[in-house]
């Protein structure tokens, strides 16, 4: 038995987006995997999402989103992560989000983008391959 800590991986929904089926999939896919998974639930804030990483002390956030509300919201949320002192912590999002947004993302610190039918292996080798790990 490893005594390894598990990944810790906290999935959100920001903003109004009220579809959660593909967030589901991917918490329960990384949990599968033998990762930590807790999901905040729909129509969170960015100060919600952060508070959480905060509070559960994870490694890695994934943020999803349909709603189109993505250069609002993530760009909010990074912001606060850095204010916290949460720049350890590994940033992914998926959902509907451009092509030409993407550079601008990963210019604020969000690390992957994983649209729509994106391979669940693909994420959680990624995962897998890029979160810190604590003691």
């Amino acid at each position: 038995m490893s005594s390894e800590r598990k990944i810790r991986v906290l999935i959100a929904k920001p903003g109004l987006d009220s579809h959660d089926r593909g967030a589901k999939i991917v918490a329960r896919a990384l949990r599968d995997a033998g990762m930590e998974v807790i999901y905040t639930g729909l129509r969170q804030t960015p100060e919600q999402i952060v508070e959480t990483v905060l509070q559960e002390d994870v490694d890695v956030l994934g943020l999803s989103i349909l709603s189109g509300a993505h250069m609002a919201l993530f760009p909010r949320i990074m912001e606060l992560m850095k204010k916290k002192g949460l720049n350890d912590v590994l940033v992914f999002a998926g959902g509907i989000i451009p092509e030409e947004d993407v550079p601008q993302l990963k210019k604020i610190g969000i690390k992957e983008i994983f649209g729509p039918g994106t391979p669940l292996q693909t994420i959680i080798d990624f995962v897998r391959n890029n979160a810190p790990r604590k003691a």
